[in-house]
């Protein structure tokens, strides 16, 4: 699982709150990490697979929300990779690990294992949040229709830019002056948490207020397309906050226990000595949570797919399949075209209005087929109900 708790863990004179947790069942957590992260990255790939029967998602262009959607799965594959190696060491080389609490050893290895695990689990997870909060961003732009694929290289600038630069600060502050002589106090914890926890706390107070604002554009673009709001477009109204709901939910549900873990065992931290009885419940609490974590953190991925994609089937299809790339038939038709010059028509400054009123919607039923991406029921009743398809 991902807690800035691993990177502490490195440090010799550890506080004795992250000795607490790091010393409960190591064997036990590390199993459910690989059990977890080894679930978790099978039924992800799963999920992104083509699968027979099925054929692949048509958009009417190139989005960069759908871009986004496949980094943040990539970042969750990465990750739950980097929690499987670790976790995997720790069990097969108990006696590599122990020389960490070393202060004042020779061997450099196990530290660097355990700084270089742990810095690349809480980057790509970090990185994660970044695109999630990136996603938010991407689908209130769209609906405004201010975004497009050339907004993606911003995206990866911030969201590479920002979770490197979190990371690199966070572990400098945390092991200055020297790795042997880093925890001595709170000043050089507090920083390195921050650091972590700032992406994750802003994805949950940002992305539900423009989750929000988005739900609000869309609903009146599809109010405003045919000046009418019927029925199929009331559903996919609600089928896109579903769907950014879900992406909430499973976000809540897999990195709420972190926020409630991290709070207890900096309450513990504050007490003279955590060992005393009336702290018994706050140390189970936090075990409790710990393990809670080792579970959920991995499992972001798989569920992740499901509230984007739903459930896509078992059936994988590993054959290659030859797409026609978009610009060919463009050509194609172009040269059918302009094989002949066509006749001058006096009229077409009667069809002008006509002609913008259908570019105006579908520029509508693109920013919806973006948002709504995955979803095969809710492509259907917008290409029914747009106006090209009823004929004007």
């Amino acid at each position: 699982m991902a807690s800035p708790r691993l990177e502490t863990y490195c440090c010799p004179n550890r506080d004795a709150a992250t000795q607490l947790v790091m010393d409960f069942q190591p064997q036990v957590f590390c199993g459910v990490c690989i059990g977890s992260a080894s679930i978790s990255l099978i039924l992800t790939i799963l999920q992104l697979l083509p699968k027979k029967g099925q054929s692949p998602r048509k958009m009417p262009k190139a989005s960069s929300s759908s871009t986004i959607l496949l980094l943040i799965s990539v970042c969750d594959i990465l990750g739950g990779l980097g929690m499987i190696f670790r976790s995997s060491v720790w069990l097969g080389f108990p006696g590599f690990i122990a020389n960490i609490s070393v202060v004042n050893g020779t061997d450099v290895w196990p530290s660097t294992f355990c700084v270089g695990s742990a810095m690349w689990i809480q980057l790509l997870y970090s990185a994660g949040f970044w695109w999630l909060f990136c996603y938010a961003v991407d689908s209130y732009l769209v609906v405004r229709r201010s975004a497009g694929l050339s907004t993606i290289v911003l995206y990866h600038m911030m969201t590479w830019g920002l979770a490197v630069m979190l990371c690199v600060e966070g572990i400098a502050l945390l092991y200055y002056p020297s790795l042997s002589s880093c925890e001595n106090g709170l000043e050089h914890a507090i920083p390195h948490y921050i650091t972590t926890y700032a992406p994750l706390l802003l994805v949950l107070v940002a992305n539900p207020i423009l989750f929000r604002r988005t739900v609000s554009a869309v609903a009146s673009l599809l109010k405003g397309r045919q000046g009418i709001y019927t029925e199929n477009e009331r559903r996919l109204g609600t089928e896109i906050q579903m769907r950014f709901f879900k992406i909430m939910l499973v976000f809540v549900i897999c990195w709420s226990s972190n926020i409630i873990n991290e709070t207890l065992l900096f309450y513990l931290e504050m007490q003279p000595d955590i060992n005393e009885m009336p702290l018994k419940n706050i140390r189970t609490a936090a075990l409790i949570t710990w393990i809670i974590m080792g579970v959920l953190n991995p499992m972001q991925g798989f569920l992740f797919t499901l509230a984007f994609y739903g459930w896509t089937g078992w059936r994988v299809d590993l054959k290659w399949r030859k797409r026609e790339i978009p610009w060919e038939s463009l050509s194609s038709s172009t040269a059918g075209e302009n094989a002949y010059p066509a006749p001058v028509n006096y009229q077409s400054n009667i069809h002008d209005s006509k002609k913008i009123s259908t570019t105006d919607s579908q520029q509508t039923d693109e920013a919806i087929s973006m948002l709504s991406e995955g979803n095969t029921s809710s492509d259907e009743r917008l290409t029914r109900s747009s106006p090209i398809y009823q004929g004007w």
